[in-house]
């Protein structure tokens, strides 16, 4: 099913960049934007993955480098039925994580520092399952060819504010600068619907299935709790250079403010986390609400850790 819902989002995007480039530039324009369009969908379906780990600054890590981190991942992986993913560490203060890949035989998981440093292991467990549920849904495809072509259709924006001010043989505009006003702003608005449609339904039932691998709701909820206080209050300097990229992490990595808040990519953390919760209660482990009291900072708060030899295990 999620090759099919690939398929039309490579459709529309390519629809849409075949109309903005006939706006900008005519029938030329439209020559140009089709062979961009087809050598844009390839690239994505192929590379998508590979770009997005760049954009992110990841390193691959194994079990010597990231001991207890790659355990976790081969224990959860095998508990779901996956394949091993690669694993990947971004040195990011801000604690979150995101998986990528077209298919479960070629995906990848990524947590940052932040997450590794400051999270129990079992809320690591519990961030895990849910990035594997992703792989295991293969919402990984779309979500990262999204990220890729979202970011393509912001360079196409850039691209016809510079056609914007041309002049033919004749002095007239090669382009009505109005249309490259118009494509300059809806094209990153295109992008934003985009990430916005695929990622919201998404995040609620990966974080069920991820409950399910794990056994534990409350983990993921307990997580997901620091999580939200911890991207509050810590920037992400790789996804705020490359915004494409925030609908594929688990928490938005991006501040808040302006058109980033209202184009959220994630549904409400604490809706999220009721949602857990309930489900904790209909398994039996009841009694613990992963929501923090007003009186405390959930991200300053001292989390009680398994010794560990490093930020990564």
């Amino acid at each position: 099913m999620n090759y099919f819902k690939t398929a039309l989002l490579l459709a529309a995007l390519t629809g849409f960049v075949l109309v903005a480039g006939y706006l900008l530039g005519g029938e030329s324009g439209l020559v140009i934007a089709l062979v961009a369009a087809l050598g844009m969908n390839l690239f994505a379906y192929w590379n998508s993955d590979k770009m997005v780990l760049r954009m992110s600054n990841a390193q691959e890590v194994g079990p010597d480098e990231a001991p207890e981190l790659y355990g976790i991942v081969r224990e959860l992986a095998q508990r779901a039925g996956l394949p091993m993913p690669r694993v990947y560490v971004i040195d990011e203060e801000q604690p979150n994580a995101f998986a990528t890949g077209r298919n479960p035989e070629n995906a990848a998981v990524a947590a940052t520092t932040g997450l590794l440093r400051h999270l129990s292991r079992e809320e690591v467990a519990g961030v895990m399952a849910h990035e594997l549920s992703h792989v295991r849904h293969r919402d990984t495809l779309i979500m990262t060819i999204a990220a890729t072509l979202s970011g393509a259709i912001g360079m196409l924006a850039s691209f016809g504010g510079m056609m914007g001010g041309g002049r033919d043989s004749e002095g007239r505009p090669l382009v009505n600068p109005i249309v490259a006003i118009a494509a300059m702003i809806l094209a990153p608005l295109a992008a934003a619907l985009v990430q916005m449609a695929i990622s919201r339904g998404r995040e609620y039932e990966a974080d069920r299935m991820g409950a399910e691998i794990s056994g534990q709701p409350m983990w993921l909820a307990s997580a997901l709790a620091k999580l939200h206080a911890g991207t509050q209050q810590i920037p992400n300097r790789a996804a705020e250079a490359n915004p494409a990229t925030a609908h594929m992490y688990i928490a938005n990595p991006l501040s808040a403010g302006g058109l980033r808040s209202l184009f959220s990519t994630h549904p409400p953390m604490e809706e999220r986390i009721a949602r857990l919760e309930a489900m904790a209660g209909q398994m039996g482990g009841g009694g613990y609400r992963a929501t923090p009291s007003a009186n405390t900072n959930p991200w300053t708060a001292p989390v009680p850790q398994a010794p560990r030899r490093g930020p990564w295990g």
